[in-house]
């Protein structure tokens, strides 16, 4: 995943309070593992407003990388959430290891779970090219910002796009070498700071579990939007909070917040507004399978929250094949019945005819 550039505050230390019963019970609270700098967020990324209350806390359960409490917070004029404070640039090598799963995909997931995902992924794609009625032909350019070990861009390019077409951007130098010299364009920096794709020259491009990482998620849409073609369109999927697994275990343990790595979390309306006040246009929203997220909240809860580190590691979604499938069947029946599953998926295309993405009010929900 890539993260944006910063601003606010000067990097510090102290996280800020919150009343008492605000905060979570943790039984095990104490990491062997130093706090890290962070910066101050103020303003909500889709309304622009400073007005928040706090609504969880946590820490780095998964990785224990860092030993910081974190805060989310809300709006109180959009309801979208996102981490304040935040870790400050100088932060990213610590919370992002060498050893993070996006970056050794094929060596930390099962093979069995790669299976399985595969073939998700090939649902996924297909229902994004016949998204609206679009068919579901080969596109002629593809871009995936935050693209990791690179397993879309070998979709895509199986399905037939030329491997010049097929663009990437991911921050990890070692994997985009590699990606290099299997012969696809990938990009070691930031969205905003990438020069090498023209203008209005991609048909698809996807970001799938990538917008909640990054600072500045209007910046970077925005910056994809440029690169489409007219009638392109842009698939971004992310945790959704408005699901069961985040009203159960919301307050700290649930999966989805992945402290400190995701800083945005959305529901359906705000990231549809998000996305037509920059200019596009929502042509479908889909429910998605978020089968690690249940996992790893029932993991957080088992071992913080009860102390039961034994019985939390039967739900480690890195190693737990059956359940992993078990969990993903359930998104999948829920998902069939219209209920609001643990992640969303928003197919979009730049607005015919839209003046400045800055004019645009976006809508109401």
């Amino acid at each position: 995943a890539e993260s944006g550039g910063f601003g606010g505050d000067p990097a510090r230390k102290a996280v800020t309070s919150v009343p008492a019963d605000a905060r979570p019970e943790i039984k095990v609270q104490r990491f062997d593992a130093p706090e890290v700098d962070v910066r101050d967020v103020p303003r909500c990324a889709v309304c622009g407003r400073d007005d928040r209350r706090p609504v969880a806390w946590g820490y780095d359960y998964e990785l224990q990388t860092c030993s910081n409490r974190w805060r989310v917070v809300a709006c109180k004029h959009c309801r979208f959430r996102w981490l304040d404070p935040r870790p400050a640039p100088e932060a990213l090598e610590v919370i992002y290891p060498p050893g993070y799963y996006a970056y050794n995909y094929d060596e930390v997931v099962p093979r069995l779970a790669r299976r399985g995902k595969a073939l998700l992924d090939r649902r996924k794609l297909n229902g994004i090219l016949a998204a609206d009625g679009g068919g579901a032909g080969t596109p002629s350019s593809y871009l995936d910002v935050g693209c990791g070990n690179g397993r879309f861009l070998r979709a895509m390019a199986s399905r037939g796009v030329p491997r010049g077409s097929v663009f990437g951007i991911e921050l990890d130098a070692r994997v985009v070498s590699g990606l290099r010299r299997d012969g696809f364009r990938v990009f070691d920096r930031r969205v905003e700071d990438v020069d090498g794709i023209r203008p209005a020259s991609i048909e698809l491009a996807t970001m799938f579990h990538v917008i909640e990482h990054v600072a500045d998620p209007g910046a970077v849409l925005a910056r994809v939007r440029g690169w489409l073609k007219p009638g392109g369109r842009l698939a971004v999927e992310t945790p959704n909070f408005e699901s069961l697994d985040a009203r159960l275990f919301g307050r700290t343990h649930w999966g989805g917040y992945h402290f400190p790595r995701h800083w945005h979390f959305f529901s359906p309306s705000s990231l549809c507004r998000l996305l037509e006040r920059l200019g596009f246009e929502v042509v479908s929203l889909r429910f998605q399978t978020g089968h690690s997220f249940w996992m790893y909240s029932l993991h957080h809860y088992l071992r913080y929250a009860r102390g039961w580190r034994r019985l939390a590691g039967v739900f480690d979604p890195l190693s737990s094949t059956a359940l992993l499938a078990g969990w993903t069947a359930f998104d999948q029946v829920r998902a069939a019945a219209g209920r609001k599953t643990s992640a969303m998926l928003v197919v979009a295309r730049p607005a015919q005819g839209a003046g400045s993405p800055a004019d645009r009010p976006g809508r109401r929900f």
